[in-house]
Order: structure tokens, then sequence, then C-alpha cells
């Protein structure tokens, strides 16, 4: 699946437009390589995104197409959250 798409389906990110932006200013990686908003995500993954000032790291558990509200942060886990030095 795209992460901008996973972003969105699992509401880590409100809005699939938000997510292609955050993605397109180079504030999220996937397994420690620079994510686009095309690029693949599958379960087991780890995506670091920046939000604002802090880094949250979060481990993907499964990948679906639809989720509900209830069900969305079944998704993924967050592994850690750390403010933003400087």
């Amino acid at each position: 699946m795209r992460l901008d798409k996973f972003l969105k389906v699992s509401r880590l990110i409100k809005r699939r437009t938000l997510a292609k932006e955050v993605c397109d200013q180079g504030r999220i990686t996937i397994n420690g390589n620079q994510a686009k908003a095309g690029s693949d995500v599958k379960a087991g993954d780890e995506l670091v995104v920046r939000f604002g000032q802090k880094l949250v790291t979060v481990s993907i558990n499964e990948v679906r197409e639809t989720s509900r509200k209830d069900d969305a942060d079944n998704m993924y886990t967050i592994v850690k959250e750390e403010p933003v030095n400087g």
C-alpha cells in the first residue's frame, strides 16, 4: 500500500493530501530510508514521522485498504515519541 494512503487509513494523519505534503517535505522515513508518498509499506515496517517538534516512531502491525475509526489504531504501534533537538 502507498505510504500516503496508509497514513490516512490508519488515521496517523487525517487527510491524504496532508499526508502527501508531509512525505514530500522529507519528514518520514521507512526503515531508515527517506520515504515518498508513493513508497510501498507493509506489515513489519518501521516509520519515523516528524510532527512539528517531536519524532514519532511507529511499527506497522497490519495493512488494510479501509478501517473503521475504532480499528485504525490496531494497524500500528507507537514505539517511542521524542522531542526534536535544535
